[in-house]
């Protein structure tokens, strides 16, 4: 693959990290490897210290200028030392062949390492924000993996609504699928099997909570699901092939919805709607936000502490998307740009009635905005 152009000024960049769990080092390398590995950068040019395990992959896939066997350094440090050289020996030998001694590394580079390769001559220097801020603008490509991410969200929101639809009601409410009660675990183990088989990781917390559960916006679900009653299905999965995220929320009921879930769940839709016509280049995403917050509050759904409970619309409008499924920048903390993506998600939670939350993934364009998200909103299955 061809090394992707990282810097046009003068620079010197470390990062010591698994791709898996490390976007910065996934950004930097298109290189899948779950063990921590070494990425530097000088100047623009690119180089990665691999084990045997993974030097022949990463010499035919990483998008690296070179590429380093971490066994060939160690035994020319042990011919010198006459010893088996620790890890920080290995890594700032490394450094020193590249000509790197003061490199930039991210905010959550480890401490401990830090320390040692200061003792070898390396000094490291912590980026605070961004450690590569072209990651905030999302590229052609870089948006078709962000779609490709979203149908895998889709996947796994059609599963969902599809055991839901088949569904029975027992006398006692409860969810029946294939003469089975249909759980939040269930539903979810479903969900992320289609993911899978369709080329994703599912996340850990995909979310499926019905009732007052939902009312508690990160709470997973669990146990029995409910006929005539809200459930909240949030899907996040990750591209196994690109690492990119995908995410989705809708809000159904099998069965009837009342009056007061009803209204719940159209208010939220004309919230969000307000949220996504508005996005735009200029755009305070702080405004915005806190616009939707008052149309919440105008429709008698005030964000407000009540018996010891946050109701109303008490988190963020959205956030970033791509290689996190967080990423910066939180959109109530930014002035729209083009190239930008994140999702929009008001939400209101009252304790007796349920929750509810829209989701969709748009991109910031020149004039405006694009979606990503095609799933249809459908109250009642």
């Amino acid at each position: 693959m061809a090394a992707r152009n990282m810097a046009s000024v003068k620079s010197q960049r470390l990062i010591v990290a698994s791709s898996e769990t490390s976007a910065d080092m996934l950004y930097a390398t298109g290189f899948h490897v779950p063990d921590p590995f070494v990425f530097v950068e000088r100047n623009g040019r690119t180089a990665i210290l691999l084990s045997d395990l993974e030097i022949d992959r990463g010499r035919r896939d990483a998008a690296i200028d070179s590429v380093q066997a971490y066994s060939e350094i160690e035994a020319s440090l042990r011919r010198k030392r006459r010893n088996d050289p620790a890890f920080a020996e290995v890594v700032a030998e490394f450094l020193r062949k590249q000509k790197i001694h003061t490199p930039e590394v991210p905010s959550d580079f480890p401490a401990g390492l830090a320390m040692l390769l200061e003792r070898e001559g390396v000094a490291v220097h912590p980026v605070i924000g961004h450690f590569w801020p072209q990651r905030e603008f999302k590229t052609p490509a870089e948006i078709r993996a962000l779609s490709t991410a979203q149908r895998l969200s889709e996947t796994g929101l059609a599963r969902a609504t599809e055991i839901l639809k088949t569904s029975t009601i027992r006398r006692d409410r409860k969810l029946s699928w294939k003469g089975t009660l249909l759980t939040s675990e269930r539903l979810r183990a479903e969900i992320e099997s289609a993911i899978l088989y369709q080329g994703g990781f599912a996340a850990n917390n995909t979310i499926v909570a019905g009732g007052n559960q939902a009312c508690d916006p990160h709470e997973r679900g669990h146990g029995p699901l409910f006929a005539h009653q809200l459930i909240i299905l949030d899907i996040f999965p990750r591209s196994a092939k690109t690492g990119f995220f995908g995410d989705v929320t809708r809000t159904v009921v099998r069965g009837r919805a009342n009056a007061d879930q009803r209204r719940l769940w159209e208010t939220c839709l004309e919230g969000q709607n307000r949220a996504l016509q508005a996005l735009k280049p200029g755009v305070s995403g702080k405004a915005l936000q806190d616009s939707i917050r008052d149309f919440f509050t105008g429709q008698g759904y005030p964000t407000e502490l009540k018996k010891g409970r946050w109701q109303g619309f008490f988190h963020g409008l959205g956030h970033g998307l791509g290689l996190e499924i967080h990423e910066e920048p939180r959109l109530a903390r930014t002035t729209f740009q083009p190239g930008q993506c994140f999702t929009v998600e008001p939400g209101i939670y009252i304790h007796g009635i349920g929750g509810v939350r829209h989701e969709d993934v748009a991109i910031i364009t020149e004039t405006g905005r694009r979606l990503l998200s095609r799933f249809p909103k459908q109250l009642e299955l």
